[in-house]
């Protein structure tokens, strides 16, 4: 590979992400019934300005057109998601048969294209039924009805679909929809008494991801990769210095909530110290949990946007993860801050200081939301997102470059769409949508990423 110019090798993967509720749409028709995120978008007070996702980007039904547009950039990879609330709008038991014949005629689009699916089956819109009938991730049931939704989706689609991912950034759906003392940023939106209920929610996702993965390798009528997408915290070295570089390391378990879901997912086991600190706040774990839990993997998706810079300090715990200083430069969400090196460190520390060398590694998601403008031209020249992306897959480019398993990367996102509780007021797309009339403009990150794609490359 030249290092002075970025060369990807021939067989890394370029692709674009979207998930089910921030684009489809069509919330009431063909049989779907509501997600928990119907529900929580339509209370007053919980989505920015008041967005829905109940129109989003109408891709149920501008799929071709949106197809056609990733197949013009050049992209022969597609990551989406499946909504559950579609095939099993109860949350169990009957298939709507119309909402699997959706995603058949949408993967038949893709393969007409030659773009490879992605399918993830779980990107945070989980049936309302479920959380009337049991409270969703508060219940273990949760775990046992995902994997019947997902046996029911893998062996309907698994002649076209050969890439599946279980579920998708779990501390999201569970310690951001669930929390204590106040109303939670995400669906379901439930207060609780105790943090020991917050991290049960988790550990139950935690089971449906294994039984999940049993449940797809069972259904799948031709041989599958089966991945958990994960958006871990990656503690980064504030200098590459031996030291920094240690505390890195030892800071990584402890970082966000990396040793409450990561590690138990990849290695099988909560760390006991990690456990020691959580104190009676520990999710209960019954026997059997952890290997179920412990799935094999074919690959680990990686959702990368950001980072947290750690220094060496003298007095345990060796590491002092340090504050952003107020003019750090960011992007625009609040939580945003540019941390390129954060890709490669998030890479190594799957390697090395979970150690798993082996494990081949997708950039399941990394862009930005920058504050786009559509000019009198029609055009959007979103150069702050080109800078910021091309930061990110240099970094890409130094973890490939140094043999660590990195396999490709998916821009997030394809399209402009809605972004959970910040509704269309923030825009991570690559392609702009124009929500009074639904138009797809691409920007100027998009020609800019197709350059990359067609020269394999870092342009």
């Amino acid at each position: 590979m030249d290092r002075t110019t970025y060369q990807f090798p021939k067989d890394f993967l370029w692709g674009a992400a979207t998930s089910a509720y921030q684009i489809e749409g069509a919330t009431e028709v063909d049989g779907r019934k509501p997600s928990v995120w119907d529900t929580f978008s339509a209370t007053p007070g919980r989505v920015l300005k008041g967005h829905t996702g109940s129109i989003a980007c109408d891709h149920y039904h501008r799929y071709p057109e949106d197809i056609r547009l990733l197949a013009e950039l050049g992209f022969r990879h597609y990551r989406f998601s499946i909504s559950w609330a579609r095939i099993m709008p109860e949350g169990r038991g009957t298939v709507n048969e119309a909402g699997i014949d959706f995603y058949r005629r949408l993967v038949d689009e893709l393969l007409n294209h030659n773009i490879t699916p992605h399918a993830t089956l779980f990107h945070w819109d989980s049936p309302q039924a479920l959380e009337d009938r049991y409270g969703s991730w508060r219940s273990r049931e949760m775990a046992n009805d995902f994997a019947d939704y997902a046996s029911a989706v893998v062996s309907r689609l698994g002649d076209r679909i050969t890439h599946w991912m279980t579920l998708n950034e779990i501390m999201c759906f569970t310690h951001f929809g669930y929390e204590v003392g106040k109303i939670p940023v995400h669906a379901p939106g439930t207060v609780v008494e105790h943090q020991k209920q917050v991290w049960q929610t988790s550990h139950h996702a935690l089971l449906a991801h294994g039984l999940g993965c049993q449940a797809i390798r069972s259904a799948s009528p031709v041989p599958c990769s089966v991945s958990l997408v994960d958006n871990f915290a990656v503690s980064v070295p504030l200098t590459e210095t031996p030291a920094d570089c240690e505390a890195a390391r030892r800071a990584f378990p402890f970082c966000g909530y990396n040793g409450g879901i990561l590690l138990p997912a990849l290695t099988g086991e909560y760390p006991s110290d990690w456990l020691a600190q959580l104190g009676e706040a520990a999710p209960e774990i019954q026997e059997g949990d952890l290997e179920i839990i412990h799935q094999p993997l074919d690959s680990l998706g990686f959702n990368i946007y950001s980072g947290v810079y750690v220094r060496a300090i003298d007095p345990d715990p060796g590491y002092e993860i340090l504050d952003f200083p107020r003019g750090y430069p960011r992007m625009h969400m609040p939580w945003l801050q540019i941390v390129p090196e954060a890709l490669y460190w998030g890479v190594r520390h799957i390697s090395e200081t979970i150690g798993q060398p082996n494990l081949p590694i997708f950039v399941t998601e990394n862009g930005c939301a920058a504050e786009d403008v559509l000019t009198d031209q029609g055009e959007v020249i979103d150069s702050d997102r080109i800078f910021y992306l091309r930061q990110y897959l240099r970094a890409a480019y130094r973890a490939v470059s140094e043999g660590y398993p990195l396999k490709g990367y998916f821009v997030w996102s394809l399209m402009d769409n809605f972004e959970w509780a910040w509704g269309h007021d923030r825009r991570f797309g690559i392609v702009y949508v124009d929500y009074a009339n639904q138009a797809r403009i691409p920007k100027a990150s998009a020609h800019w990423f197709a350059e990359c794609i067609r020269h394999h490359r870092v342009v």
